[in-house]
């Protein structure tokens, strides 16, 4: 993306005879994302610290008004219908993958897209942490038992890019393994493509402030503390490591097969409506919504006799 820091791919890439690098403690950045920083550098990645342009006055814009987000999100949610119904009929194979900072609504979004949908057609894949076998395992592997069959679109809540931010932020890959991803993940997702897979990568920016006021609000209610990991408060430490980690990921996996898209997530509603907007925009498709049904009449009751509803355990009427 033209206004994204300038990194080259060669600056990163670890060549073939060179020595490989011993094994990092568990908790420690790998090597790559702990090179000093010049301090205004730091914060350079233009996607996580963007704010909403400001109006003709110089003015953040306003938030939207509920009415008119809840009528566009009916119409866009119709659309995703409709969009459906296209996949379906023409035996479609898409692939939706979100990434972002922590609390930077991903969920919402994910939530808003499978409300009106068909869970047999659109479903989630939210992997948890690997099995001590999945481990050994080639790193995509256990992402493609996942991918959508003729029909289907999959909506991938975090994807095989753990290892490109979580993992080598956080110490648990090594570096030789994160180099190894950022050479094969632009080969397979060039594959997936080649395949026939429509690829769609979101990646939800949110500013250091916001995200702040996301957690502290996700604390005080006992309702929101569950989305709230140790690796959450943990990531709030490695600010700047993260920060890097998404640069470098940026510059090896924003190909023209398969381009990032930018989401600003500050304001989770426009985020939302953005987002859904955008996805419709990048799949041609057209208006199959099923037509009215007509009911066909009850079958009537030739003298059976059904036992008494005493016979059943209800549950209790509490409201």
């Amino acid at each position: 993306m033209s206004d994204e820091p300038s990194v080259t791919t060669e600056e990163f890439l670890v060549p073939d005879d060179e020595e490989v690098l011993p094994e990092p403690e568990v908790g420690a950045p790998v090597q790559t994302l702990t090179e000093p920083v010049e301090p205004a550098a730091a914060r350079s990645s233009i996607l996580d610290s963007v704010l909403h342009p400001d109006d003709e006055e110089g003015a953040p814009l306003k938030k939207l008004n509920n009415k008119f987000y809840e009528k566009e999100l009916r119409r866009l949610q119709m659309e995703l219908v409709k969009l459906q119904e296209w996949v379906k009929a023409e035996g479609l194979r898409v692939v939706v993958i979100f990434e972002g900072r922590d609390a930077a609504g991903k969920g919402g979004v994910i939530k808003r897209i499978t409300e009106r949908l068909n869970p047999r057609v659109c479903r989630v894949a939210a992997l948890g942490t690997a099995t001590e076998r999945e481990k050994t395992q080639w790193w995509f592997q256990r992402y493609v038992a996942h991918l959508p069959a003729a029909g289907e679109i999959v909506l991938f809540d975090r994807s095989w890019y753990n290892r490109a931010l979580v993992e080598p932020v956080m110490g648990f890959c090594t570096e030789q393994q994160y180099q190894e991803f950022l050479r094969t993940a632009p080969e397979f997702e060039r594959m997936l493509v080649r395949s026939g897979i429509i690829l769609v990568k979101y990646w939800f920016s949110v500013s250091d402030e916001e995200q702040e006021q996301r957690f502290r609000s996700r604390i005080k209610d006992p309702r929101k503390r569950w989305k709230l990991s140790p690796m959450d408060l943990e990531s709030r430490s490695r600010w700047v490591e993260y920060s890097r980690a998404k640069d470098i990921m940026f510059a090896h996996t924003d190909i023209k097969q398969a381009p990032w898209y930018a989401v600003n997530a500050d304001d989770k509603k426009r985020a939302r409506l953005n987002c859904i907007s955008h996805f419709l925009s990048v799949i041609p498709y057209e208006d199959l919504t099923p037509e009215e049904i007509e009911l066909p009449p009850r079958q009537s009751n030739e003298g059976y006799v059904r036992p008494p509803l005493s016979d059943q355990t209800f549950v209790p009427d509490s409201y």
